[in-house]
């Protein structure tokens, strides 16, 4: 029997490197989703409205969207090692400002600390999808690309799956502000463990072999040129990434349905103690774990059997419409508990489009591929800049069925845009040039 140092000794490095990220965006999601599961403590006590935790999520979604084309920029030129440790200690300290700020304000400038924290905390992990799909265009081969991606979306699923059981857990023992504080710690020392094992590309690893090197090809070897305005302009500008953030933009809108208002829901129209919501709460998330796995291996899987143009849209061409149907499906059950079922798998067709949406970009940007799913993600995050005041307005006046229903024709127009995208059509161009 071999032993588990062995064993461990024949795991690439590249996957070593991707346990990094998926537990940077597995704590980006804890800390993005802790603020909607404190809210029900932070409310009464420090005598907020729904309409300002509503704007505290918003303005965090605002900056995190407005970082997302200079998060990757910054990270194409500094590079992986650098934007993700500094990624960490901003956030680190981003989110134990909100627990602390009482202990010394009140009243409306207390409010204006929260929201510029808020503010810091999108910011700060403006870099974080983008800078990781330029490691997975460095450290993998094409035909996993897919894979990666949605294997990291299912890390930062199963972030916001535990964190509402968790946040309700500690603020038992520690009320939420110590809750808040403990989310932070974590975050601290993964920035310092990846800043002594991280590295940009493979060629820079010690520990990397000649026979993982061979087994990127060419992209062992290419070398990016520097990144230029002209450069940013073009990939901006690029038809497939804009229809990419167009359709982005409108899946997100049910992303951010989903994540910011299911507890919410759960709690105020299903009538659920906060204990049990808080449980019940994690199954949405963990669906939409699963589903991202599942989507980025039936990505990676797709393309190689129909090619890049057919085979990452088949994934959500079926489940975008999916989702919709499941979210009317969700405000029509008598049973709660067969709600949270339907949320459950909503949220699973929804995630099952991260890979193939990522992927996508990657392919059509390849060198430039961070400043490219930075355009992605400032479109997907405009969903949530657009459906974040819509949601709150029908969650402050009780209307969920029309909540939902949004969510449906967000998702029937993410899909129905897919049909347009190419992501071949670039590299195509280029070598005719």
């Amino acid at each position: 029997m071999p032993s588990m140092l062995g064993v461990l000794g024949r795991v690439r490095i590249r996957w070593w490197i991707f346990g990094y990220m998926f537990a940077f965006a597995f704590m980006s999601y804890v800390q993005r989703s802790s603020l909607s599961v404190a809210a029900e403590r932070i409310m009464p006590e420090l005598h907020l409205s729904k309409v300002q935790i509503g704007a505290m999520m918003w303005t965090f979604t605002v900056a995190y969207t407005l970082f997302q084309v200079p998060g990757g920029a910054f990270g194409q030129r500094c590079g992986a090692r650098t934007a993700y440790f500094v990624v960490g200690l901003v956030a680190f300290l981003a989110i134990i400002a909100t627990p602390l700020a009482p202990l010394l304000l009140s009243g409306l400038a207390l409010f204006l600390v929260f929201l510029l924290a808020q503010a810091v905390l999108g910011a700060s992990q403006g870099p974080v999808f983008p800078v990781f799909a330029g490691v997975v265009e460095a450290w993998f081969p094409a035909s996993r690309w897919s894979l990666a991606n949605g294997l990291q979306t299912a890390g930062m699923n199963i972030g916001a799956a535990v964190t509402p059981p968790l946040i309700v857990l500690l603020e038992r023992g520690f009320g939420w502000q110590g809750a808040l504080l403990w989310i932070g710690v974590p975050t601290l020392l993964l920035a310092l463990g990846w800043v002594w094992y991280g590295r940009n590309r493979p060629r820079e690893h010690h520990a990397v072999t000649s026979a993982e090197l061979a087994e990127l090809g060419e992209l062992a070897t290419e070398v990016a040129p520097p990144l230029t305005l002209r450069r940013l302009l073009d990939v901006a500008a690029d038809r497939d990434v804009l229809l990419l953030a167009a359709s982005y933009m409108c899946m997100n809108y049910v992303f951010y349905l989903l994540q910011n208002y299911s507890f919410l829901y759960l709690v105020e129209e299903r009538r659920f103690t906060t204990l049990n919501a808080g449980f019940l709460a994690m199954l949405p998330p963990i669906g939409a774990a699963v589903g991202s796995a599942l989507g980025g291996v039936l990505g990676d899987r797709f393309t190689r059997r129909y090619g890049a143009r057919r085979g990452y849209r088949l994934a959500p061409l079926f489940a975008l419409p999916a989702a919709g149907a499941l979210l009317l499906l969700t405000v029509r059950l008598d049973s709660p508990y067969l709600a949270v079922a339907a949320l459950a798998l909503a949220y699973g067709a929804v995630e099952v489009t991260e890979g193939p949406y990522w992927a996508a970009t990657m392919r059509t940007a390849r060198a430039d591929t961070m400043a490219a799913t930075g355009v992605l993600n400032t479109g997907g995050n405009l969903g949530g800049v657009v459906g974040i005041p819509i949601v709150t307005y029908f969650w402050d006046h009780g209307q969920w069925n029309a909540a939902f229903a949004t969510g449906t024709v967000f998702a029937l127009v993410a899909a129905g845009l897919w049909l347009l995208v190419d992501p071949e059509r670039r590299a195509a161009t280029h070598a005719q040039a």
